[in-house]
């Protein structure tokens, strides 16, 4: 779990519960309480913040390192909190095992698609657990911006060589794989759960190293501001290293 306490996932965390909440706020009336599903729950962030807000939530989560640091941050909150997170081990894929269909109104889906080769029935099955209404938040990394972080690190062959494919080596050395808007759009129009807003994450941090650790609040605030602004307004969304799709089950 190395530098989830750094300036890249601070980045990442920190635009994400803006943009989920601002869904959630022009969805559902002030003060309902929402249940919540947060498949790959990793170590509790967005389940745990959700949680403080009122909501009910349940995290599935595979790894059981991350599930363990998800029950160690959950211990640690107030009891009224920790009545409110419910933690299973348990894989995406598996949802209609545990759950059953329309049972939550929001479904987060967060750093898990590039692990999985065929991500359609998961995302089907992630579709059917939302009641009428609901708000399926996949966070995916960006297949046309691949070049990116090659390019801007001077690495002239892996640049070159990402145009041509959804492939990439991620920084824990695993060889994963990433998604395209277009195609992504036209899953959730399949799905029954079409695009609704989507945003840009990480426009401009992508490239800092894992352990560089927060500046100032003020320097952080700026910056904060500066990847908000960026990650909603084109040309700068579509070349984030992170793409975050809101769609709205019909």
């Amino acid at each position: 779990m190395k530098g989830l306490g750094g300036l890249r996932n601070t980045v990442r965390q920190e635009l994400v519960a803006r943009q989920l909440d601002e869904q959630i706020a022009a969805r559902f009336p002030v003060g309902q309480r929402l249940r919540v599903l947060d498949v790959g729950t990793g170590q509790g962030t967005q389940a745990l913040r959700l949680a403080r807000a009122g909501h009910t939530v349940t995290g599935l989560e595979s790894d059981p390192e991350m599930l363990r640091a998800a029950r160690e941050a959950l211990s640690t909150e107030p009891e009224g909190i920790r009545e409110r997170v419910r933690l299973i081990e348990g894989d995406g894929h598996e949802t209609g095992v545990h759950f059953l269909p329309g049972s939550f109104d929001v479904v987060l889906c967060h750093g898990v698609l590039m692990y999985v080769q065929e991500p359609d029935a998961m995302l089907a099955g992630l579709a059917r657990m939302l009641a009428p209404g609901g708000l399926l938040s996949l966070l995916v990394r960006n297949a046309d911006a691949l070049a990116m972080r090659p390019g801007l690190a001077g690495d002239w062959a892996g640049a070159l060589a990402a145009f041509d494919t959804d492939a990439y080596t991620n920084r824990l050395g695993l060889s994963v794989r990433a998604d395209r808007l277009d195609t992504l759009t036209r899953t959730l129009d399949g799905i029954a759960a079409p695009l609704h807003a989507w945003y840009g994450v990480r426009v401009f941090t992508d490239n800092v190293p894992n352990e560089v650790q927060l500046p100032a609040a003020d320097e952080l605030d700026r910056l904060l501001a500066a990847e908000d602004k960026a990650g909603r307004v084109d040309p700068y969304r579509r070349v984030a290293a992170l793409l975050h799709l809101c769609g709205v089950r019909g």
